[in-house]
């Protein structure tokens, strides 16, 4: 492992009773970058974080991060990391002030610089107002915020997020992705998990699709976009019984064979907007009335699709045998 990676893991194999939540799993953080862990409830992904961090062993494979084993080294791992889970870690019967202090001691930091590194955070996510006044009074992104804020108490260089966004309202969920990008353009490392798939492509760099406890595809979201055969164009005739004839003329600019969905017709094109072009004229001289007509890229929900056969947000089919646990997320 050089310098450069941030985390690396090897063949690494987690079961459960009879269950095999992870599969040989594969995964290289470099530092600097946000990498996304992207796949559906029990993919995998949370186990996966839990060993990153110390929390679980795996049962095979080799994991480090920072250049630490996570099983022989597990002090200096959790020295290198901040990790905010899928729920808020926070004492609700505290300030927030006083549960980043809280969190200061239990790293058992100078309490002159948790002080100070504590209003820092708190002027950072917002929520300075907030600072004293009990938990259990703060809205759910506000204690998501601060559950962010308490990971960041030691400066971690690495950071894993575990699905920090579930459960917040699009509001909230839009200001949870500023504070993580602000994070890492100060130079954070963040491995981050979710199935939210516009969340992946609006913050990570690089992609790790994930299902069943294992890779089934790695790139950026652009290439992985191409994977499925970049841009399709898609046409909603006016007159149903025109639908054959709109799919033989996009056939004459399409790179592939166009599908047909009750009224609306699409095929995989490229050349971009100047394909689009062709195909308005083409259609108008053929006489077919459209009502909506559009060239869009592929989204990573499709991308998924395309991969598993089902969307992210919907449970995999069962592949192995549940034990008493269930199934690891």
């Amino acid at each position: 492992m050089g310098d450069e990676q941030a985390v690396f893991a090897e063949g690494v194999v987690k079961k459960f009773g009879d269950v095999v939540a992870l599969d040989g799993m594969d995964l290289t953080v470099e530092r600097g970058q946000v990498v996304g862990l992207l796949g559906p409830n029990g993919a995998g992904k949370t186990t996966m974080v839990r060993i990153l961090s110390t929390l679980l062993a795996p049962t095979a494979g080799t994991a480090r991060v920072s250049g630490f084993d996570v099983v022989t080294q597990p002090d200096e791992v959790r020295r290198a990391i901040g990790l905010t889970g899928q729920y808020a870690a926070v004492d609700e019967y505290l300030t927030g002030r006083e549960n980043l202090r809280m969190f200061g001691d239990l790293y058992h930091l100078e309490p002159k610089y948790v002080k100070r590194r504590s209003q820092e955070l708190l002027d950072s996510f917002e929520l300075s107002e907030a600072a004293d006044r009990p938990v259990r009074t703060y809205s759910g992104g506000m204690r998501r915020r601060l559950d962010l804020a308490s990971s960041l108490i030691a400066r971690p260089s690495i950071l894993f997020l575990d699905e920090p966004t579930t459960g917040l309202d699009p509001r909230s969920r839009l200001g949870m992705w500023a504070v993580i990008e602000g994070l890492v353009a100060e130079g954070t490392t963040v491995l981050l998990t979710t199935q939210y798939l516009e969340e992946a492509d609006q913050l990570a760099q690089d992609i790790v699709v994930i299902d069943h406890g294992r890779v089934i595809a790695h790139g950026t979201a652009e290439a992985l976009k191409d994977q499925i055969g970049g841009d399709r164009i898609e046409v909603t005739v006016v007159n149903l019984v025109q639908a054959g004839a709109a799919a033989d003329v996009l056939r004459t600019v399409s790179t592939g064979e166009p599908a047909i969905e009750e009224g609306r017709v699409s095929a995989p094109v490229s050349g971009g907007s100047t394909v689009l072009v062709s195909a308005i004229r083409a259609l108008d001289v053929a006489g077919i009335e459209v009502s909506d007509l559009l060239l869009r890229r592929p989204t990573l929900d499709d991308v998924f699709m395309s991969l598993t056969g089902h969307a992210a947000e919907e449970e995999p089919p069962v592949v192995a045998k549940r034990g008493r646990k269930g199934r690891q997320s």
